[in-house]
């Protein structure tokens, strides 16, 4: 938001006598300028979505004498300049923007993430078409491994160019673990369908159970593509590491969600123990209550170290999820090749580590045990790197330059497999990517991001603005949610 300066000319205020040369008047020569700042919620969004412009397109309608139809499409396109995905994200990304909203301070955050949604599902039920950038139709090819956020936005970015696009996706479907990994309470598969055909429908071709590293070496994707982008994610779950953990009613966390989002019949018996304190833990035992189990969450350190999204962790309580705190598996009891039960370890917190967050450090002699019918391993993930060692260095994963390109020449990357994130953080890692191939081919530079201050709420008049309390979505009620294990908890 532009904020008013003053400007005062040397030697400071200067006195005039007016027209008539008599009448003392004192004029000053100070005079307001506009001087553009970064908003705040625009500059945590981890893709830069232009969140100020957006809100304030739909805010100024009537003062521009638009009908809100029309300001909501605007607002659609804007949000489309930076991701195909706006009904997506507006159901599962964890927000940054509004905790870094000015108006947090005065009455509440904007509820940015549920204007997403709105825009988002207003253009789907409209059918609004993405704008292309040009109607050139270029010889250049890309392919494009990963159909998740990702990847997709990659190929988004880059069809909108005119770029002949080819998707490749292991899976069945598209979506990576968009599909795969997030539960169909929180994302509907039938909107990420509609924002994913949305893609294709621009150009984009797609090959579905197409394995590169098995079925198509990456060497042969890369001499017949003028640049390849990865974005394979991260869909092996990471083992415990302990005794009986090969027994077979042990998960890991995204298989567990894998085969429940492919519709797979998974029996859990009365009593799902998940092991970790990430969204994939919380999903797991959300998904477990509506299998008709018991759930508990065993997580080695306190709530406030939980990295789950905030308003997950109370729904799972809502929903009636134990959570275990501070708190680690020993040794996993089994009987007949079942799991039956585990030896666990109470901790207490020490001197942080290198993630900020303070060490688990266990407390000599005192254990206990727990029972369950099914465990959970939802401890952490990581990409199958198969065909494409080349680009990992060291201990490392894929590792990227500032442009995203690998160590391989005309291979980019981005997304899990270049480190853990959020779902925005792959739209970011595909859109810089796409740029960057265009940069590459082409000989545009990339447009270097404004460096404007960010405008902090010590910077504004916030008494100006008058207070009105924020809006939030009503979720349905609790003992409706189980009815349907893929009913969504907030309603369109």
């Amino acid at each position: 938001m532009g904020l008013l300066k003053k400007k005062k000319k040397k030697g400071g205020l200067s006195r005039s006598s007016g027209a008539s040369g008599s009448s003392g008047v004192e004029s000053s020569p100070l005079r307001p300028q506009f001087v553009e700042k970064m908003p705040p919620c625009g500059n945590a969004c981890p893709n830069h979505n232009q969140i100020r412009k957006m809100l304030m397109t739909i805010h100024k309608a009537e003062d521009l004498k638009k009908s809100y139809d029309q300001a909501f499409e605007e607002a659609f396109y804007i949000f489309l300049e930076t991701t195909p995905f706006p009904s997506v994200c507006g159901r599962v990304c964890p927000h940054p923007c509004e905790t870094e909203c000015n108006r947090k301070d005065k009455e509440g955050a904007v509820g940015i993430n549920s204007v997403e949604r709105f825009i988002g599902d207003y253009g789907l039920d409209k059918d609004l078409k993405p704008k292309m950038l040009t109607d050139e139709k270029r010889d250049n090819k890309v392919a494009v491994v990963g159909s998740g956020p990702g990847g997709m936005s990659a190929a988004y970015h880059l069809a909108r160019r005119g770029y002949q696009v080819t998707v490749y996706e292991a899976f069945p479907k598209t979506g990576g673990m968009l599909r795969y990994g997030i539960p169909n309470y929180r994302l509907p598969q039938d909107v990420l369908d509609k924002e994913v055909q949305r893609i294709l429908d621009m150009g984009v071709e797609l090959k579905l159970n197409t394995v590169i590293g098995k079925d198509i070496s990456y060497e042969d994707l890369k001499k017949e593509n003028d640049a390849v982008f990865v974005a394979i994610g991260a869909h092996k779950g990471r083992l415990l590491r302990v005794e009986g953990e090969d027994a077979e009613n042990v998960f890991t966390g995204t298989d567990f969600l894998h085969r429940v989002n492919k519709g797979e019949s998974v029996e859990v018996g009365d009593h799902v123990v998940v092991i970790g304190g990430g969204d994939t833990a919380v999903d797991a035992a959300r998904i477990a209550r509506r299998l008709g189990a018991k759930a508990t969450i065993l997580y080695r350190r306190t709530r406030d170290e939980m990295p789950a999204i905030d308003e997950e962790i109370v729904g799972a309580e809502e929903e009636g999820v134990n959570i275990d705190l501070l708190a680690a598996p020993l040794e996993i009891y089994c009987d007949n090749g079942k799991a039956t039960g585990m030896k666990c370890q109470r901790m207490q917190l020490g001197e942080p580590d290198s993630s900020g967050r303070r060490r688990p450090v266990p407390i000599e002699g005192d254990t206990f045990d727990m029972e369950f019918s099914t465990l959970v391993a939802a401890i952490s993930q990581e990409p199958d790197f198969t065909g494409c060692e080349n680009m990992i260095e060291g201990k490392d994963w894929i590792k990227i330059d500032e442009k995203y390109m690998t160590k391989v020449e005309c291979m980019f990357s981005g997304g899990d497999d270049v480190n853990l994130g959020l779902v925005i953080d792959a739209i970011y890692h595909g859109r810089m990517a796409a740029d960057h191939i265009h940069e590459m081919i082409t000989g545009e530079a990339v447009p270097k991001r404004p460096d404007l201050k960010v405008v902090r709420i010590e910077d504004m008049y916030h008494h100006y603005y008058e207070e009105k309390q924020p809006i939030r979505q009503a979720a349905i009620p609790v003992e409706e949610r189980f009815s349907d294990i893929d009913r969504e908890i907030m309603p369109p």
